[in-house]
């Protein structure tokens, strides 16, 4: 059996990762979703969103079939194994998935925040498209960005749906907090269990609070009202 210490570094470990793994496609999406009206963009919002109200067994099952040998990524379609079930590899996708939404809903709106006016003086002054993301929104929305990427890292750390049918629950190889809690409970250890549970609200409060002090600076940074 895997020590308290082992379990809780490996989730955090795990949960970082999966917000590296979100960060770039999530702003992509973010920025796409806050500045550009297409065809298709309300569907593409909604799809981004899916994983928040869809059941996460359900989402886990839809990963599950998408890696299977018969799937979409599986072995027989690609003619290789990306060797992604019941590994940490499947931790992290199923925490990247069930994170991407949060993380995309609060960066669109640290882009919202941007005054588009700064951003088209940064045109009128030659700068591309492209330079004016690098050298104006983002350092604009930064502490908004950092908010979301602290959101999605705490979805990430208290995910458990997904991951328990992608990865499983193999102590030592795929078992988080949530899954080990889950364990824990299940076979009457409650020491264990009620230390597990002492660590994630302390983590998941810091992370929230973090994510509040962050949210609330840069809505003090872009001249949104404050309360409190």
């Amino acid at each position: 059996m895997p020590s308290l210490f082992e379990t809780v570094f490996s989730t955090l470990l795990w949960a970082a990762l999966a917000s590296a793994v979100v960060f770039v496609p999530g702003c992509a999406l973010a920025y796409l979703l806050a500045r550009k009206r297409f065809w298709g963009c309300y569907a593409l919002s909604s799809l981004t969103t899916l994983p928040l109200v869809l059941p996460p067994t359900a989402v886990g099952y839809l990963l599950l079939r998408l890696f299977a040998s018969d799937g979409l990524l599986g072995k027989d379609a690609l003619g290789f194994d990306l060797e992604i079930l019941f590994s940490w590899k499947a931790v992290v996708i199923a925490c990247s998935v069930m994170s991407l939404p949060l993380f995309v809903r609060s960066a669109r709106v640290a882009f919202e925040g941007v005054d588009t006016r700064l951003e088209s003086m940064g045109k009128s002054l030659g700068l591309s498209s492209w330079q004016v993301f690098l050298r104006v929104t983002v350092p604009l929305s930064s502490r908004g960005l950092a908010a979301a990427t602290l959101l999605s890292f705490a979805r990430a750390l208290g995910e458990f749906g997904a991951t328990i049918v992608l990865a499983g629950n193999i102590p030592g190889r795929t078992q988080t907090m949530a899954t080990a809690l889950f364990s824990a409970q299940q076979s009457g250890n409650d020491p264990l269990a009620s230390k597990l549970l002492l660590v994630a609200v302390v983590v998941g409060f810091v992370t929230v609070y973090a994510t509040e002090r962050l949210s609330r600076s840069h809505l003090s940074k872009i001249g949104g009202p404050l309360d409190g």
